[in-house]
């Protein structure tokens, strides 16, 4: 295999692109960090932006093995872009001992640029990483499976929202406000949405292997309101926050991609049983969660440019 392919290979596995759920908080605490005191340290940036990442590469590489240890995955018929796993074992490409040893390499760099950013920022840091690194691990592997309880979709949720976000925005002031916390709720939010509405079309194998996500808990039918609270949570927090002078009113401009989220919830409404036909709400909430982070960022951007 020359090392192009290879690299496309390992791209896959690690299912890169998504790599968008950690880096899109990184950016925005950043950027809420600099609007609120002036302050912007890029080292320490782009050490935040490379832990976040390898810690989301190793929980992707172990939510890999895992659920091909558990048969979720081999018994996975309906696999899209979006869910099923990389597929890199099921199809023979990577072995699950390589998967496995590439995770906890993953994660040990990611503990390495923590306790550095520890030492230099504030015990703070250590914390929100181990949690990071254990619940990341911990998503599907034994024995807590968190993934496998109900509860891994919230837990995502806080942990590239909230958890991300407020790390980013420590690591630049050295302290956590309740403005950082109000902001970080609506990434926190759309990524537990993209995550609930890929469990969709895994909703029959899972229930098969006893991975009790909130869809196998609820039954597909009762879980669709869950998917428009999401959504509709997520705008109103941003509504308020601007009313409310907690946001600055130009973040109001997330709210163009408001069209996506009535193409996704309505789409979501008339083939929640469908499988790959749920496809295009599954690319249209990863949208929403990539356009309005990138809006509320450069919204504090330009708020702080133009005093605003």
């Amino acid at each position: 295999m020359n090392v192009l392919k290879s690299i496309k290979l390992w791209v896959k596995a690690l299912r890169a692109p998504f790599f968008q759920a950690v880096i899109i908080p990184t950016i925005l605490g950043a950027t809420v960090a600099w609007y609120h005191t002036g302050v912007f340290y890029l080292d320490y940036f782009l050490l935040s932006l490379l832990a976040v990442i390898f810690v989301n590469a190793g929980t992707n590489l172990t939510n890999d093995f895992f659920d091909h240890k558990s048969g979720n995955d081999e018994a996975n018929k309906q696999f899209t872009p979006f869910s099923g796993g990389s597929r890199v074992i099921q199809d023979g490409l990577i072995t699950p001992s390589k998967i496995r040893v590439v995770s906890i390499v993953c994660f040990f760099i990611a503990i390495v640029i923590g306790l550095y950013l520890a030492f230099m920022r504030g015990w703070v840091i250590l914390v929100i990483g181990m949690v990071g690194v254990f619940s990341g691990y911990f998503y599907t592997a034994t024995p807590a499976k968190i993934g496998y309880s109900g509860w891994g979709e919230l837990l995502a949720g806080i942990n590239c929202g909230p958890l991300v976000l407020l790390g980013s925005y420590y690591v630049q002031t050295k302290t956590i406000t309740p403005e950082a916390i109000i902001i970080s709720l609506p990434v926190g939010l759309l990524i537990t949405a993209i995550l609930y509405i890929n469990q969709f079309p895994d909703y029959s194998c899972d229930k098969e292997v006893n991975k009790k996500t909130l869809i196998v808990r609820l039954g597909p039918d009762k879980a669709l309101s869950g998917y428009f609270i999401l959504v509709i949570f997520t705008y109103l927090i941003i509504g308020i926050g601007t009313v409310l002078r907690i946001i600055p009113w130009i973040a109001l401009v997330s709210f163009v991609t408001l069209p996506i989220a009535i193409k996704a919830l309505l789409s979501l409404k008339k083939y929640y049983n469908s499988g790959r036909k749920l496809i295009p709400a599954m690319g249209s909430t990863i949208a929403m969660h990539l356009l309005i982070g990138l809006l509320l960022s450069g919204s504090y951007i330009t708020s702080g440019i133009l005093n605003i």
